[in-house]
């Protein structure tokens, strides 16, 4: 094994037949499963290092006869340390799935319960990273009610967060929310490893942000940057990027700007946080012209990610209302050619815009596009039915017990 490891470096095909004849040798009993597990790792990690996802495919299925002689603790860390490896082939989802499934099929046959719940979260999670949001709740469903069972809290706390995470994406946020508050209360009651709590956190203040509750989702995004940032996970970066978009929808990019400064900041400098940067600058000076060309020049790293692209682009549609309403306020009536020359957008989109904002009744008004026009009224004067009705109801209430009091009187 040391010897193939050292081939490694200099002629890995040698290293790989090796390491192909040390998992089928026959060894002693005392180095057997030591001596194995450490080829079968070292084999796994070099294919898919080499992108070889169909020699990593079959290796997971060649080995399985060994783990008659393996402890169930050792396989179960053998297949989910190679299931683990094919994530380090690029595009690898579909191979990834399909490692999950055979393996799953592989612990039902050999009553390998442990595994197989183990490898269904995987799955689960799988299914999520592919868009495949039906089959991720059903899997999940049938897995929770005999996890619950068992009561293993700690892959409870597991499934609870992957279900919260398929839920927002189908947007479904109070069914997101139930889970991951159910998700926590597990965590709670038991040791949470550092990065399933930093996950937690991360949820939290996703779903915060959600409900327009910046400030709390802001301190969710720090704990969860703390976590992450603990045990160097790169998730750190998304977690301060999340934290730089929480005080620019607070309407503090000075603060921003402050958190790109810090020690933190400047570590995890690069176009990802030049991305935020760009976009509390555009905030702060009020330019829709420059919010227009931050959201081109950082198409990838905005739009890349979903929970940043929807943030960002409901802080646009505002500036762009403000604007608008903005310019037709000295207006009674007024071309639509000339609001779009205005505020430097296409007549089209700006035609659009109006119509749903009198919709939403951000303003009285109504579009003549045979003329091309934008007709503004004053805004109508409060009804005051509403108020004198209450004042009718009070008045007649008092006049209902009072009756009712002379009757009881009369009555005695």
């Amino acid at each position: 094994l040391k010897r193939a490891k050292e081939l490694l470096k200099t002629d890995p095909e040698s290293a790989i037949s090796v390491l192909r004849a040390l998992i089928h040798a026959d060894l002693p009993e005392e180095d057997n499963a030591r001596v194995k597990e450490g080829a079968v790792l070292t084999l796994g990690e070099v294919l898919a290092k080499q992108h070889r996802a169909s020699d990593l495919a079959f290796l997971v299925e060649e080995i399985r006869p060994l783990f008659n002689a393996f402890p169930k603790a050792k396989t179960a860390k053998i297949v989910r340390s190679l299931i683990d490896f094919s994530s380090l082939i690029p595009n690898s989802l579909s191979l990834q799935i399909k490692l999950c499934e055979d393996s799953i099929a592989w612990c039902n046959e050999e009553k390998r319960a442990f595994l197989r719940q183990r490898l269904e979260t995987k799955l689960a999670q799988l299914y999520l990273d592919s868009n495949r949001y039906k089959e991720a709740l059903d899997s999940l469903g049938a897995l929770l009610k005999e996890v619950k069972k068992l009561d293993d809290k700690l892959q409870l706390v597991e499934i609870q967060l992957i279900e919260s995470k398929v839920y927002h994406k189908l947007e479904n946020v109070p069914r997101a929310k139930a889970a991951l508050t159910s998700s926590r209360s597990c965590a709670n009651s038991i040791y949470c490893p550092p990065i399933l709590q930093a996950e937690i956190d991360l949820m939290s203040g996703i779903l915060n942000c959600e409900e327009k509750d910046y400030r709390t989702g802001f301190s969710y995004f720090y704990e969860a940057h703390e976590g992450f940032n603990s045990v160097e996970d790169p998730r750190a970066l998304q977690a301060l990027k999340y934290m730089l978009m929480s005080k620019i929808m607070c309407n503090k990019p000075e603060d921003a700007y402050a958190l790109i400064n810090t020690k933190g900041g400047i570590k995890y400098a690069g176009r990802e946080i030049d991305s935020m940067k760009a976009v509390a600058h555009a905030h702060e000076i009020r330019s829709l012209h420059e919010f227009q060309s931050v959201l081109q020049n950082y198409r990838d790293e905005l739009e890349g990610d979903s929970v940043v692209n929807r943030h960002i682009q409901a802080l646009y549609d505002t500036m762009l209302e403000q604007h608008l309403i903005r310019i037709i306020e000295p207006f009674s009536k007024v071309e639509l050619s000339h609001i779009a020359e205005l505020i430097g957008l296409p007549e089209d989109a700006v035609t659009e815009k109006l119509s749903q904002m009198i919709l939403d009744k951000k303003f009285e008004g109504t579009l003549d596009q045979g003329i091309g026009c934008l007709i503004v009224y004053d805004d109508p004067p409060a009804s005051k039915l509403y108020d004198t009705s209450l004042k009718f109801l009070d008045t007649l209430n008092l006049v209902v017990d009072s009756l009712f009091e002379k009757a009881t009187q009369a009555k005695a």
